[in-house]
C-alpha cells in the first residue's frame, strides 16, 4: 500500500543519500530520485518499487547548474507531482587549500551544498505550507557544530549554514505543519571518503567513531517527525559537539589544526 506523501531525496544514488530514499520507501511514501548518475537512481527506483509497491521516478541532474533546481520544480509541477518531504542531502568535499583550486570548482561547490537546497526548499516550501503538511531534512554534518579545518576549506562552513538555515525555517515553519531538521552525521560509511581520495586516512579512526548510513538516514527521519530542529547522530558524536562547545574558542581551533594534520590530504599534509 501506497502513501499519498511523495519525498524527494537529492543526491539519492548512493551513501546517505540512496539510505534515506531506502528508509522513505519503507516507510510507504512515495519517492523521486536525483542525482548525477542516472543508471545508479533507475537501478534503485525499479528494486524499491518491486519491493515496497511503491511509485519512484527518476530525475537525473547535476544540481551545480545555476538553473538545476527551478527546472527540477518546473518539471515536477508539470508532471502533477507535490512533494511532501524534501531531503536536501547531495553533497561532496574538494581536498586542498582554498586558493589552490579554480573559483570554478568553489562555485559548483557552494552551488550543490549551499544554493540548491536552499533554493529547493523555497520552492517547494508555499506548497508544503498550503497543504497543511511538509518535513524538510538538510543533511548538515558534525562538521558544522566546530571550528573549520585547513582543507576542504567550504565543507563546514557550509554545513554550518544548513545547520543555521535549518533552525529558522524550523521556527518558521511552527503552527504550518511543516517541519524542519538539520540532521549531523560524523563519519559515516559512504563513497564521500572515496570520492575526495581521503579513504586510507580516515580508516585509521577507530571503529566506534563510524555509523552506517541506514542508521543515520533512520534517525534522520525520526528526528524530524519529532520536530526537532537540529538532530546529532550518535553519543560520540554529541559529546564531541558539547565538548567543543564548552572549549575557549583558540583552545578549540588548535586542537582542530592539531587533528586535522593526522587526516589531511594533498600537499599540505606534512
Amino acid at each position: 500500500m501506497t502513501s499519498n506523501r511523495r519525498a524527494l531525496v537529492t543526491g539519492a544514488s548512493a551513501g546517505i543519500g540512496e539510505a534515506f530514499a531506502r528508509e522513505l520507501a519503507c516507510r510507504g511514501h512515495d519517492l523521486v530520485l536525483t542525482a548525477r548518475r542516472a543508471d545508479r537512481l533507475e537501478a534503485l527506483a525499479k528494486e524499491l518499487r518491486e519491493r515496497h509497491a511503491i511509485e519512484a521516478v527518476v530525475a537525473p541532474l547535476d544540481l551545480a547548474r545555476p538553473d538545476g533546481p527551478e527546472a527540477l520544480v518546473a518539471a515536477l509541477d508539470a508532471q502533477g507531482l507535490s512533494i511532501d518531504v524534501l531531503v536536501n542531502n547531495a553533497g561532496y568535499g574538494v581536498t586542498g587549500y582554498f586558493d589552490e583550486q579554480p573559483w570554478p570548482t568553489h562555485a559548483a561547490f557552494i552551488q550543490v551544498l549551499m544554493t540548491a537546497p536552499t533554493e529547493l526548499a523555497y520552492r517547494l516550501l508555499p506548497g508544503m505550507k498550503a497543504r497543511g503538511y511538509g518535513r524538510i531534512v538538510n543533511v548538515a554534518s558534525l562538521a558544522g557544530h566546530v571550528p573549520g579545518s585547513a582543507g576542504h576549506t567550504l565543507y563546514a562552513a557550509s554545513k554550518a549554514y544548513l545547520i543555521k538555515f535549518s533552525q529558522s525555517l524550523a521556527l518558521e515553519g511552527k503552527g504550518t505543519g511543516v517541519h524542519t531538521t538539520a540532521v549531523c552525521p560524523g563519519f559515516t560509511y559512504s563513497e564521500f571518503h572515496d570520492v575526495t581520495g581521503s579513504r586510507e586516512l580516515v580508516s585509521k579512526m577507530p571503529g566506534f567513531m563510524w555509523m552506517d548510513a541506514q542508521t543515520v538516514a533512520r534517525q534522520g527521519l525520526d528526528a524530524v517527525e519529532a520536530g526537532k530542529a537540529v538532530y546529532v547522530n550518535g553519543w560520540v558524536n554529541r559529546t564531541i559537539k558539547s565538548l567543543f562547545k564548552l572549549m575557549p574558542d583558540n583552545l578549540a581551533l588548535k586542537m582542530v589544526e592539531r587533528q586535522g594534520r593526522r587526516f589531511r590530504t594533498g600537499p599540505h599534509n606534512a
